[in-house]
């Protein structure tokens, strides 16, 4: 039977079954410039057989989807090294600083070295360079588990009961097997592009990015956020939450309201570790700022921060930067031609430190206030700071300094707010943090704008892109790091984001985006938010919070 295909506007027909490999030229197939490929808007692997009538885009490295394929496949090719050489090491991969994949060795007597990278880099590189298939297994969730325990796969196996799915999908090369949670480039020599550094106790793994129109982007150090990330780690591994069977073994087979109370508690502790940091040195902390990315809860945290502060004899006043925007006029142009309001040359910098400087001299200040409706600022409220009075400023500029050019250092208390944590659904596959804000996200504009999911999904690439520009490149300057992520969140989140994500049709541009964050939320059990406190972060997305600018 004929079936049609278009390809870049142009259709043909075909006979036969035809893998989408065999649909490029022979000059594309050789250069290995494609990595997947969208059929009627789903994500397929090149080797895939259309045999219906479809619609075909063969995405590349600027394509996000494509390059998770990438990122999973190196991942295999990665473990398979690690397999080759050191067949009794188990790794451990993560998501770390620098948008790079730390790779932890997990045997106690295991240590990183020199001469351990550089058999590691040449065994990759010879896999690469072999151009090795990887080849698609389709087998029964019970014989999966004996392969799990043939291979000593302990962390696959706590995972695969809670598959929803009847079969597992390997990836073989050679003798090598493994699964990834995703479709796979062909072979291994689609991976010509990573970078693998000496980066203790470990390593770290670079691949290309899609933002970075697929290019590896410079390795960036940043202490502060790698020694968050260590210390999450470390007390998931405390509380026995570090993999999702974990979280959900916490919730069916222990007491998950104390599950609750317990991330509840860590959270209630860095406060007051915080407040103890601010009192300390109260004579000196003028101006306490809050910055972070979309979804970290900044707003919760801001009143949470107020009333242990206030709790210690010291009352902050509250001041927003949206109020020191210029007017629409004056704001300068994204590259899409719209105002471009997450530019910092957006605010009336003059005028915002002018007032700060006054309020720390002990001067009365009309504050200004934006009015979004008619695009310009009106009369606001009239403050003096009393003693004990720091300013509490939260925003998106709020930790760089060129915000406040006027104000000493010293006048200064950065607090940088993310959910930071490195969980696994296996040792091989970690989950993304990012979607966990996206998810975050997209809860939230739901229950408090009424926003489908396509809505956020179609924002989100432009918040992505502000928070590199703007907030990244000063979180390493903060003086504390709040992590906002709370081990329990994604199976609350989950009841409220799998209505909105399967809503999202099929032939939405946001499907694909939809459907991988349906494939994360899967392997969670639902939590019911019941007993989560009013006063939690969690309550900023889910609703029910007692604060009322929340």
């Amino acid at each position: 039977m004929s079936y049609q295909i278009t390809i870049n506007g142009k259709t043909e027909t075909k006979e036969k079954k035809a893998s989408l490999l065999s649909l490029l030229n022979e000059e594309e197939r050789k250069e290995k410039r494609y990595i997947a490929a969208k059929v009627n808007n789903r994500v397929r692997e090149l080797e895939y057989e259309v045999y219906y009538d479809a619609e075909i885009e063969f995405l590349d490295c600027s394509s996000i989807e494509a390059m998770k394929i990438y990122e999973a496949s190196l991942r295999y090719v990665v473990a398979m090294a690690f397999h080759n050489l050191y067949p009794d090491l188990k790794i451990r991969f993560a998501y770390n600083v620098s948008r790079s994949i730390s790779i932890h060795l997990l045997n106690p007597k295991a240590s990183a070295n020199t001469n351990m990278l550089i058999q590691i880099r040449h065994e990759i590189q010879r896999l690469i360079d072999e151009d090795l298939p990887l080849v698609r297994m389709v087998v029964p969730n019970e014989e999966a588990e004996k392969i799990y325990q043939e291979r000593d796969y302990q962390d696959k196996m706590a995972i695969l009961k809670y598959r929803p799915e009847k079969t597992v999908h390997f990836y073989r090369c050679g003798d090598y097997m493994n699964y990834m949670y995703s479709h796979l480039v062909p072979s291994t020599g689609y991976l010509t592009k990573w970078k693998l550094l000496l980066y203790a106790p470990g390593f770290m793994l670079q691949y290309p990015r899609a933002e970075c129109k697929g290019e590896i982007p410079e390795f960036e150090d940043a202490p502060t956020f790698m020694r968050t990330l260590k210390e999450s780690h470390d007390w998931a591994k405390i509380i026995s939450a570090d993999t999702v069977s974990k979280i959900n073994e916490k919730i069916q087979q222990a007491d998950p309201v104390e599950f609750i109370n317990l991330c509840e508690a860590r959270h209630n502790r860095m406060l007051c570790e915080l407040g103890q940091l601010i009192e300390d040195d109260i004579d000196d902390v003028r101006i306490i700022f809050i910055a972070g990315p979309s979804s970290s809860g900044k707003t919760t945290f801001a009143n949470r921060l107020r009333i242990e502060l206030l709790s210690r004899g010291i009352s902050p006043i509250r001041i927003s930067i949206d109020d020191y925007y210029l007017e629409k006029s004056k704001v300068p142009l994204g590259e899409d031609g719209a105002p471009d309001l997450e530019n910092i040359a957006a605010l009336d910098i003059a005028e915002f430190n002018e007032d700060m400087v006054a309020l720390i001299s002990g001067e009365e200040v009309n504050l200004p206030r934006f009015d979004f409706n008619i695009g310009h600022q009106v009369f606001g409220r009239k403050v003096r700071l009393g003693k004990n009075q720091p300013i509490i400023v939260e925003g998106i500029h709020a930790l760089n300094d060129s915000l406040t050019p006027s104000i000493p250092k010293s006048d200064k208390f950065k607090i940088f707010i993310s959910p930071q944590a490195q969980i696994n659904l296996d040792d091989h596959n970690p989950v993304s943090l990012t979607d966990l804000r996206l998810l975050r996200r997209l809860v939230r504009d739901k229950k408090f704008r009424g926003a489908p999911a396509e809505e956020t999904l179609s924002m989100w690439p432009s918040v992505r892109a502000g928070e590199f520009k703007w907030i990244y490149a000063h979180q390493e300057g903060a003086d504390y790091v709040f992590n906002s992520y709370l081990p329990y969140e994604l199976p609350i989140i989950k009841k409220y984001a799998m209505e909105l994500l399967t809503a999202v049709d099929k032939d939405s541009p946001y499907f694909l985006t939809a459907q991988r964050l349906i494939r994360m939320l899967k392997f969670f059990v639902e939590l019911d938010d019941t007993w989560v406190p009013s006063n939690s972060l969690m309550r900023e997305f889910i609703g029910g919070s007692c604060y009322k600018d929340v």
